[in-house]
């Protein structure tokens, strides 16, 4: 069959079209350099507590996986900084320090340091395994456990700029702070794009709180005078009693945060936040943690295991603001033996609230103290896990 001279124009011109339709195709798909792999997203975890309730431990935990940059209360800088300003006061500045880490900016320490600093002039660095392996020492592997004290005898002669250069090195940043009253301060920080941020609130039962406050008093002076700024100037306090008003105050900042976050109102906090206590860690330590590494996208490995195991199960009570092999369940018990029953009913009475949100039993005599068989941790309430709010009676009642 003959093709006329019109129709072959117009078949050579289809196939024209449809050859360089291909070429361009081709060139999209094949002329380009590949794409770059998708980097891990990066997380924000803020491990919020309050002094003496674990959170050296459980800061430890976070800070020995080998993913984790961690930091030990930086906002320290500012209350050392600043004294003499009341807690309501500092809040802001915490919170814009805290967001400046967890973005790797640390000429926010500019106002608080002096000029001339190494990584060793950073509040407790020893206790970030990040600041303790490369690239800000490289004297142990990233995969090590490393102790604080090898870490301060071995890791200090770094000029302070190797801490952001660390930090942007890893794609997980936790920070511990137990300087935040008002969890209503860090809202801008769940809303700010730049963040990925999750917290992890961490309590311990007030009567044990308060008895290693007692123990560790003159290390906290400094911490206490600020507080004391906040307590009311119309009443007249004796010093026997200043203890015990610093500790209702805490009492009361840990169940605010508690019920801020619950109560629905800042849908952002839905999944991005994880209330712990100290006493089902320390009974069920290694749960927990898988627990608190699944919030936190993180992997838990054989090593982690078995140090956490360690840590945990050892013969003596440690020390104050050291982390070392304890019988962490004696530890978290410690409380009932040494503390004084007119001191207990003290701090019952001015933690109600708080033992209620936080499922503490109240004690009724120094013979229940006394009996450690009896059980003092209830099951979590109902309404602290949902959106509904507690009446007055099943707070104060």
């Amino acid at each position: 069959m003959k093709v006329s001279g019109g129709k072959f124009f117009l078949l050579f011109l289809i196939i024209a079209q449809c050859m360089g339709f291909l070429f361009v195709i081709m060139r999209l798909q094949y002329g380009k350099p590949p794409s770059p792999a998708k980097k891990p997203e990066r997380m924000h975890i803020l491990i919020l507590s309050t002094w003496r309730s674990g959170s050296s431990f459980t800061g430890q935990i976070f800070s020995q996986h080998p993913d984790v940059f961690y930091m030990m209360e930086p906002a320290w800088h500012i209350w050392s900084t600043l004294p003499n300003n009341k807690i309501t006061v500092l809040q802001m500045a915490v919170r814009d320090l805290v967001r400046s880490v967890f973005l790797c900016d640390m000429s926010v320490f500019d106002a608080y340091m002096p000029q001339k600093r190494l990584k060793s002039t950073l509040f407790q660095w020893e206790t970030s395994r990040a600041l303790c392996s490369p690239p800000a020492c490289h004297i142990f592997h990233r995969r090590d456990i490393i102790s604080q004290t090898a870490c301060r005898t071995l890791c200090k002669s770094y000029s302070f700029d190797i801490v952001e250069k660390s930090c942007k090195t890893y794609n997980h940043i936790v920070l511990k702070e137990v300087r935040v009253f008002d969890l209503k301060s860090l809202y801008p920080l769940l809303k700010d794009p730049s963040l990925n941020l999750k917290v992890l609130h961490l309590v311990r039962d007030p009567r044990a709180v308060f008895q290693s406050r007692e123990k560790a008093s003159s290390e906290l002076s400094y911490d206490n005078a600020i507080i004391k700024k906040g307590l009311s100037s119309n009443q007249s306090i004796k010093t026997s009693e200043v203890p015990y008003k610093l500790m209702e105050t805490i009492c009361n900042s840990q169940a605010d945060i508690y019920l801020s976050a619950t109560n629905g109102s800042h849908s952002a906090l839905a999944s991005r936040y994880m209330m712990l206590r100290y006493e089902d860690i320390v009974q069920n330590p290694i749960g927990k943690a898988k627990q608190m590494y699944e919030f936190s996208n993180l992997n838990f490995n054989p090593k982690l295991k078995d140090w956490i195991h360690n840590l945990t199960h050892g013969k003596g009570n440690g020390n104050n603001f050291v982390i070392n092999s304890r019988n962490a369940v004696n530890v978290s018990k410690a409380w009932r033996k040494s503390l004084q029953f007119e001191s207990v009913q003290k701090i019952q009475n001015l933690c109600t609230r708080a033992m209620k949100v936080f499922g503490y039993k109240l004690l009724k005599n120094k013979e229940e103290q006394n009996d450690l068989d009896y059980e003092l941790l209830l099951p979590i309430p109902k309404w602290a896990k949902t959106s509904e709010k507690p009446s007055k009676f099943e707070l104060q009642g």
